[in-house]
């Protein structure tokens, strides 16, 4: 192991190792994090939660889908699909990998935390995501974006971390209408400031005039029920919790904001080269892993320069729909790359045939007919879908009137389109969508 990805890894039976060093966790805690009381009670209590989890060796068991995906299918439109779902059982519900979990569970938990990838696991979900980003020290953490931790952490208000932020906090103006500003990023902070803050749903309020108020502003058909508890993760934390659940991994790389090289000699290909060698350091297997971009030049890095990573390599495809990107000549040209997954919005591989039903889109016939692999993103990201359902189903709208259409659009990415997995931020539903219909 490296001493970089050692440094903050936890060892499930009692300590932290430091190169070939073990010390224990309240001595490594007490060098790194300064003494802070609060931070070093979160730090403790994940460590005991790590450790919990890893004895109640819950690889298999404990998979509760709860009510709402009955719920969703009490809403569907009859027919041979809802008869199917509606005789289903959800007693003895089974993990699956074609259930991924998005960030964790999103819906109702804070993401990339603890407790949102604790829910995802015990929603079924056989794989689970912590996109990477990388703070000022070049340790790698989950986090959607490397900016967004003034609206997924409580950041703004604490004043000694806040003043550290590319644009720290400021209020509102009503006079002149100005919005509440600011911006913070992972690469502000070091590891150690990074596992002092808190997680939070993600949100803001734009005529905030405080911290405290520009903290707030979930959206109404979510919740900050499970909000009062959100522990930060480092890249290699999640590896090792992760272990602990018996689920598989998905990090995403995610595109950097600040200039690469990142102070003159961190490189985009060193960033993407970190994030699999903790992988390799934890003597994870690879085919465990699949590590996912939007920028196509990370996948091809991967593929040529890890090779052992290369066919679980996933390219997250965001250009628009064009004749250009969406016909076999591009999806060939992706394969002759060596790139064997593609993952794109839900919408991009749904259309609506002179029948207003929803079928494969032209893009995911080529994707298929080039021989890639699909996965879909994102399920349950958007709000009801009683007015279309948003951008994550443009492609359908005329044909989305209810919350039960989500499982219509599962069933058509499974069964027409055959995608591999799709992410969800609520993974129960898509857990109970694979064991109803006997998905893997």
């Amino acid at each position: 192991m490296t001493s970089r990805s050692i440094a903050v890894s936890l060892l499930l039976a009692g300590g932290l190792m430091v190169g070939s060093t073990t010390v224990s966790a309240q001595g490594w805690f007490g060098n790194n994090y300064h003494n802070d009381e609060r931070a070093q009670r979160r730090f403790e209590r994940l460590h005991e939660k790590l450790a919990e989890l890893k004895q109640r060796h819950q690889r298999r068991a404990d998979v509760q889908v709860g009510p709402r995906p009955q719920w969703l299918v009490d809403d569907m439109d009859e027919g041979p699909l809802k008869t199917r779902l509606q005789s289903c059982r959800t007693d003895n519900m089974k993990r699956s990998d074609f259930s991924i979990g998005h960030r964790g569970a999103p819906l109702q938990f804070p993401e990339h935390t603890l407790e949102s990838y604790v829910a995802a696991a015990r929603m079924g979900a056989g794989i689970v995501e912590c996109d990477v980003a990388f703070t000022k020290d070049r340790q790698l953490v989950c986090r959607h974006a490397q900016n967004d931790l003034h609206t997924t952490t409580n950041i703004v208000t604490i004043p000694e971390l806040n003043a550290k932020c590319t644009q720290p906090f400021v209020p509102a103006d009503a006079a002149s209408g100005t919005p509440a500003q600011a911006e913070c990023r992972t690469s502000d902070i070091t590891l150690a400031e990074f596992k002092r803050l808190e997680g939070k749903m993600d949100a803001s309020n734009p005529l905030a005039t405080t911290p405290q108020e520009y903290v707030k502003g979930t959206a109404d058909w979510r919740t900050d029920l499970y909000a009062s508890r959100g522990t930060l993760l480092s890249h290699l934390e999640s590896i090792e919790l992760f272990q602990s659940l018996g689920v598989k991994f998905t990090p995403e790389l995610k595109t950097p904001v600040v200039e690469m090289p990142y102070e003159g000699d961190y490189s985009q290909q060193d960033y993407a080269r970190q994030m699999l060698e903790d992988y390799r350091d934890a003597g994870i297997n690879p085919r465990d892993v699949w590590p996912q971009s939007f920028q196509l030049a990370d996948v091809t890095f991967w593929i040529n320069e890890m090779p052992d990573f290369a066919d679980q390599a996933v390219f997250l495809d965001e250009s628009p729909i064009t004749p250009e990107t969406s016909s076999l000549a591009y999806m060939e040209e992706l394969r002759a790359q060596g790139v064997r997954i593609l993952a794109p919005a839900i919408w991009k591989m749904l259309t609506l045939n002179g029948q207003g039903e929803i079928v494969p889109s032209e893009y995911a016939e080529n994707a298929r007919a080039a021989g890639l692999d699909l996965i879909a993103w994102s399920m349950e990201r958007a709000g009801p879908l009683a007015t279309g359902g948003g951008w994550y189903y443009q492609s359908v709208t005329d044909a989305i009137n209810n919350d039960g259409d989500m499982l219509t659009v599962i069933d058509v990415l499974a069964q027409d389109v055959g995608v591999i997995g799709i992410f969800s931020d609520w993974p129960a539903t898509t857990t109970f969508y694979a064991n109803c219909m006997g998905i893997k």
